[in-house]
């Protein structure tokens, strides 16, 4: 993989155009504050009087709405939620882009699937940063980055690939190295690391981990501590070093049980399971059905969501976190 640094940005790709941050959640504010210190043009294209609106303002940051962000700018940067991105799209920015202008996108979804379709001359490309917005801020503000994945979909001015990579300088991207890939490679990948291994694999194994344990007669509390809670040091353990560093910081016997039931647990069959998950994301599936679930108001899964926030893990755990003081003061320095 070719790895990017500092030493290759041409920031006068970038460095005189006004940018348009859509959206102040996570990464909007990310973007827009480590773009706006790096001595970009930066204005917020925002719902006036909103959430979003006073918080940039407070900020320090211009803002305006959303088309008229869009108007002022050279490169509209779409940081709002995947699936608010086709009628801001066509109702807000679409009208107000010209030839030359660049979407700039940090997840490939809407782009993949036809669902926002960028005009002829106008370039469209992709800067994902691999982290939340919070950290992608404090690492900046530390003088370090994260890593960052960039693609091209569309050249239109003969230099999108220097405006992307100017972008992603802009965010520290570059202190820690940009990767490029395509917009297919980004989705496919993030929507399957999240639905076979981050979130659906990791819960589900948590979950049915948690529900053996208490139908063995062991009490909650222990199975929660120990399918659960103890998850973190094992993952950060995993982040920092990777395996090595995880059989380096765990016990013999926790490393042969790791050896010899790991794959007893998650079997050929899981993985099975997982290429069925892949398969659906590549050909479309799952993206048809996520699209009728939002535009049917989204009820299935509600339920769904209802039934996995309901179960007893979730009475246990917070009751278990109330009694944990570090928690408790890392929510009050967040509200701060």
């Amino acid at each position: 993989m070719n790895l990017l640094t500092e030493k290759d940005v041409k920031i006068d790709a970038l460095k005189s155009d006004t940018i348009a941050i859509i959206g102040y959640g996570s990464q909007g504010r990310a973007h827009a504050m480590n773009l706006h210190d790096s001595g970009f043009k930066v204005v917020v294209g925002v719902r006036e009087g909103g959430k979003g609106w006073k918080r940039a303002k407070a900020d320090g940051l211009a803002v305006a709405s959303v088309a008229e962000a869009a108007k002022k700018a050279k490169l509209v940067s779409i940081l709002v939620p995947d699936m608010q991105h086709e009628k801001i799209f066509e109702e807000q920015i679409k009208p107000n882009l010209q030839k030359g202008d660049t979407l700039l996108f940090a997840h490939g979804f809407t782009v993949l699937y036809n669902r926002v379709t960028p005009p002829e001359g106008v370039n469209v490309i992709l800067i994902a940063p691999k982290s939340p917005g919070d950290l992608v801020r404090r690492e900046f503000e530390r003088g370090r980055g994260v890593p960052t994945l960039l693609a091209v979909g569309k050249d239109e001015t003969g230099n999108a690939h220097d405006i992307a990579l100017a972008y992603a300088h802009g965010l520290g991207g570059t202190r820690a190295g940009v990767m490029e890939t395509t917009f297919k490679e980004e989705t496919e990948t993030d929507l399957f690391g999240e639905q076979a291994v981050l979130c659906g694999g990791a819960t589900e194994l948590v979950l049915k981990g948690y529900e053996t344990l208490v139908e063995a007669g062991y009490q909650p509390e222990v199975a929660y501590f120990e399918c659960l809670h103890e998850l973190k040091l094992i993952v950060d353990l995993l982040y920092d070093g990777g395996l090595a560093k995880m059989h380096d910081f765990i016990s013999e016997t926790a490393i042969y049980g790791d050896l010899v039931s790991g794959p007893r647990i998650i079997t050929e069959e899981t993985k099975t399971r997982m290429s069925e998950v892949l398969k659906d994301i590549q050909d479309g599936t799952f993206a048809k059905k996520w699209i009728a679930e939002n535009e049917s108001g989204k009820k299935e899964y509600q339920r769904l969501l209802d039934e996995d926030l309901s179960h007893d893990i979730e009475k246990i755990g917070a009751k278990l976190r109330a009694r944990m003081s570090w928690l408790n003061e890392q929510k009050k320095s967040e509200a701060a």
